[in-house]
């Protein structure tokens, strides 16, 4: 394997920013960070009284409270000093202790370090709601400054009616807001263009030339009366400021692209339909849909974004090769649609349930093949980590193993879910019979009546297969147990276990499920990708890393 890989790191991503990327590495930089912009506008800004603490701050759940964390970042910014600071202490004393401070006091360090590793030529887009937009970009005023700033860039997301409720006493939330900035003036730019409409083509390309070609007789004087520097002489009788100078606009001429319409007209540039790129495309889009329903690429990941989002912002502002970083990735489109465009990515994610998510959506995409070409830094790669990882986070281990075999984490509810920590779901036939095998994973001390709770779970749930995922090693009278339960025999052919046990150092070394299947239906499956990655695009980053 190639030392320097694309990189999907699991960890707080200020950490990672701080420990693994390097100063001025980063080409483009999209991050879409967490926010419930659903709850009551006015819950952010009541005052807290700052002592209490909670450990999912980290978690980036889509709360963010005012809390002994928060007033530990608000002051780690305050007192580095310089402009930042003195944009704390200015929403400090307008907001007062609320969780829209403590928004700002976790997203401030984090900037900063966006700032510190993105390259001159680079830029960064912000996807945020109005709710906290305004704040965010006066924050990124102070780390960029406020010269860098390019672009307030409004999605239409959704349409009027979809936010519209009985009696709404304010106008439907239709839109995101994405904040674009740069590192410098120099920053990479490509003008995307939408096609023409077709009642645009009919109004304006109604000419036609000696072979059929569309065209329309364009402006030739120059805007400003010349102000811009543009030259003023006589041409065709016709005295005026022109867009070219006056050898060019003879040759022109000479070619059949200056006509003039009529005797003391003034000339026109023939312009030919096939020849337009189309319509520059401005700061706000109307054209990319939210995903719905019953979009393809929908893996029911609550805030995924569309992948035509993401690329018509990785076109722009990137080139093949280089380098994109999502560090809040989510369900992983930035990451997937930076492999589609053949850019190399920094995909960052805090829960193992994204990472395992993100794993499984390249697999499906691109195949098996892609897991050659990244690297997944912060998750465990032998026994001792994976021992450690139960010590420190035991619901962490869980995602992490269920992650090994490709398998779902199980919505915890009372009742019939009790002792499944997750579901495969499979169809072995034709019929569009889905089929599931349940799973149940343990990091402590493990024994017989765990298996016979795994054989009772799945008579309640009817289900094919019980998966038993184990850090310690099972007992004979497990194993024994286990092979009690029979074989499932596929209508594929073949039978295998229905109740199988594996150690998490067997997961590790390459052990799979025993069964045979013609679709894995557990994550809705992400579309095949136009372009599969054909080469393993390397990552400028330290010796340091380890990965899986």
């Amino acid at each position: 394997m190639p030392t320097h890989l694309n990189k999907l790191y699991y960890g707080d991503n200020l950490d990672v920013l701080r420990r693994y990327i390097p100063d001025q590495s980063v080409d483009l930089i999209y991050l879409d960070p967490p926010f419930n912009s659903r709850q009551d506008y006015n819950v952010l800004f009541a005052e807290k009284d700052g002592s209490r603490s909670s450990s999912q701050i980290t978690a980036f759940k889509d709360t963010w409270e005012w809390n002994i964390e928060a007033e530990r970042a608000y002051v780690e910014v305050v007192e580095a000093g310089g402009r930042v600071a003195d944009a704390m202490r200015a929403f400090r004393t307008l907001l007062g202790g609320s969780d829209m401070l403590a928004y700002l006091a976790m997203m401030a360090p984090r900037l900063i370090e966006l700032r510190r590793v993105l390259k001159e030529t680079g830029s960064i887009y912000l996807h945020c709601d109005p709710t906290a937009s305004h704040y965010l970009k006066l924050l990124m005023d102070a780390v960029f400054g406020p010269q860098f700033f390019k672009n307030e860039i409004i999605w239409k997301r959704t349409t009027a009616k979809n936010d519209y409720v009985q009696g709404a006493t304010n106008w439907g939330r239709v839109h995101d807001v994405i904040l674009n900035f740069s590192r410098s003036q120099n920053s990479h730019f490509s003008q995307p263009f939408a096609p023409l409409s077709e009642d645009y083509i009919q109004s304006h390309y109604k000419l036609r030339d000696a072979s059929g070609r569309p065209y329309q007789l364009d402006n030739l004087t120059a805007p400003g009366a010349g102000m811009r520097g543009h030259p003023t002489y006589e041409f065709l009788g016709v005295t005026r400021f022109w867009r070219y100078n006056k050898e060019k606009m003879q040759r022109l001429y000479e070619e059949g692209r200056v006509v003039q319409p009529r005797p003391g007209a003034v000339p026109r540039y023939v312009r030919y339909l096939d020849e337009m790129k189309g319509t520059a495309i401005g700061d706000t889009w109307v054209d990319i849909p939210a995903i719905n329903s019953q979009a393809k690429e929908r893996l029911r990941y609550p805030t995924q974004k569309p992948e035509a989002l993401l690329e018509r912002i990785l076109k722009a502002s990137s080139n093949e090769g280089d380098v994109v970083l999502d560090p809040f990735c989510g369900c992983g489109t930035t990451v997937q649609v930076a492999q589609k465009l053949n850019r190399r990515w920094i995909g960052i994610d805090i829960t193992h349930l994204a990472i395992g998510l993100i794993k499984t959506r390249l697999r499906d995409s691109n195949g098996a093949e892609i897991r050659k070409t990244y690297q997944v830094v912060g998750e465990p790669t032998d026994l001792g980590g994976a021992r450690q990882l139960a010590l420190d986070d035991r619901f962490g281990f869980e995602n992490w193993a269920l992650g090994l075999v490709y398998a779902r984490k199980t919505e915890q509810r009372k009742g019939a879910d009790r002792g499944i920590d997750g579901r495969k779901l499979f169809h072995d036939d034709r019929s569009g019979e889905t089929r599931q095998m349940i799973l149940s994973v343990k990091s402590g001390n493990v024994d017989v009546t765990m298996i016979r709770d795994l054989r009772g779970s799945m008579e309640r749930e009817k289900a094919e297969f019980g998966i038993f995922i184990t850090l310690m090693p099972p007992s004979k009278p497990m194993v024994r147990e286990a092979a009690e339960a029979g074989l499932y025999s596929s209508p594929l052919g073949g039978a295998s276990a229905r109740i199988q046990i594996f150690t998490i150092e067997e997961l590790l070394n390459g052990a799979a499920i025993h069964f045979k299947e013609l679709y894995d239906v557990t994550h809705k499956r992400a579309p095949r990708s136009r372009q599969a990655a054909e080469t393993n695009l390397t990552l400028p980053l330290g010796q340091a890393e380890t990965g899986d």
